[in-house]
């Protein structure tokens, strides 16, 4: 996430759900911090988004007030303040979590939420919250994803992990309930906040009727079928299930092959290493030879091949597989107006796949919404009109995209 950023979330206590502010790490000159809504050892927690709506705008003795973002998010409406699903995070449901199956929501939200959780615990200065975590260190396996628990070792560490939190998870929520608190709010403040959510939900009541009328109505398509994309479908690559791709770096344009395995992504290359080609002429000429490679054991890569000797492969690149890496550093650090938002989703599904293929979960921690890059990232990618704009200064987000990006082009190996 962007420095700069306030964010609403919700917790699952005790006692029930409390919505209330988080304010990952910003940067204030040499220092850097992180703050939840509260005063000295309170942790402020609100039962709904109207108290906190009132607060917001009554307060001005609290943690969070010389933030740089707070006269933005003290000028939002209510409905702006409603925490986002990503945002919201179940304490109580954690063992309950555990002792299902590791699948991918699953340790999703168990990592989002011990996150957010040692964050807490770091804030408060809650001994028993960092106590655990030091004491378990089998909990960062959740950021391998749900592939970490694949196979008789993977099931011995979610074991392990549900062991460790049926065993200290009680003593951790209570440690968290003991520096909860509610502060009084103007009454006539919650009335107006009450009043904006109510007008904001009759509005989107409003707009879903007018969806429901539109369906009753169905478009006729006069257009003519779009034959560029019929042929395009009809194409050799289409047919073989494998597509030829294009990488500009900084050093100069690149050409590989890709595939999809069901959801894994097969490279030309070998170990963890993607072979690439300075022209579309230098691939062919080495399909059509013998070599060991990943995409060897693509059971259509023999047509590739056959169609390489015969001399009637044309490697041809389309849009969707041409991905422009220079840039996008410089962009990021300038701000998110500057960034062309097609070029980073791209780089990052080839970041990603690039990853995956060489079983480094490096991408994926970067770009998860709990480190800073991931947070930037996810704005631009994920537009929400309830969401702060992330504030400058971005220097910290760009290096590390730049330190990903290094990572990626230290996987390609120049034929």
């Amino acid at each position: 996430m962007a420095s700069g950023d306030i964010v609403p979330i919700e917790l699952g206590l005790t006692d029930g759900d409390l919505v209330t502010l988080w304010a990952p790490r910003w940067r204030d000159g040499e220092d850097e911090w992180e703050a939840f809504l509260g005063h000295e050892d309170d942790l402020y927690g609100f039962e709904s988004v109207a108290e906190l709506a009132a607060f917001i705008r009554t307060d001005t003795d609290n943690d969070l007030v010389d933030h740089p973002a707070w006269k933005v998010i003290a000028g939002l409406s209510a409905a702006e303040l409603e925490p986002a699903d990503n945002f919201s995070f179940d304490l109580v449901g954690v063992p309950e979590l555990a002792a299902g199956d590791p699948e991918i929501e699953v340790v999703a939200e168990l990592e989002d939420t011990l996150a957010m959780v040692r964050n807490i615990g770091e804030v408060c200065e809650l001994e028993v919250v960092t106590k655990f975590f030091a004491d378990n260190p089998v909990l960062e396996t959740l950021a391998g994803g749900v592939r970490t628990y694949v196979g008789r070792e993977g099931e011995e560490l979610w074991d392990q992990l549900g062991a460790a939190i049926v065993k200290g998870w009680d003593d951790v929520v209570d440690a968290i309930d003991g520096v909860i608190s509610t502060p009084e709010v103007d009454a006539a403040a919650v009335a107006v906040a009450e009043a904006e959510l109510l007008a904001a939900e009759e509005n989107e009541v409003d707009a879903d009727d007018v969806a429901e009328e539109d369906e009753e109505f169905e478009d006729v398509d006069l257009s003519a079928p779009d034959t560029e994309d019929e042929a395009e479908d009809d194409s050799f690559w289409h047919e073989v299930g494998i597509d030829p791709v294009k990488i500009v770096t900084a050093d100069g344009e690149y050409f590989t092959l890709r595939c999809y395995l069901g959801d894994e992504p097969i490279f030309l290359g070998k170990g963890k290493t993607i072979t690439v080609f300075g022209s579309e002429r230098a691939l062919a000429r080495y399909l059509a030879d013998d070599h060991q490679h990943a995409l060897s054991r693509v059971s259509t890569f023999a047509e590739v091949q056959t169609a390489a000797v015969d001399g009637s492969l044309e490697v041809e690149v389309t849009d969707e597989n041409v991905y422009v890496l220079p840039g996008l550093t410089e962009d990021l650090a300038e701000g998110p107006e500057a960034v062309d938002v097609e070029q980073l989703d791209l780089a990052v599904e080839l970041f990603t796949d690039a990853a995956d293929y060489a079983g480094d979960d490096a991408v994926e921690t970067a770009l998860a919404q709990s480190n800073p890059l991931g947070w930037y990232v996810s704005y631009l990618l994920n537009p929400d009109p309830n969401r702060l704009a992330p504030a400058p200064p971005f220097d910290a987000e760009a290096q590390q995209w730049r330190e990903l990006e290094r990572l990626f082009e230290s996987r390609l190996d120049k034929a």
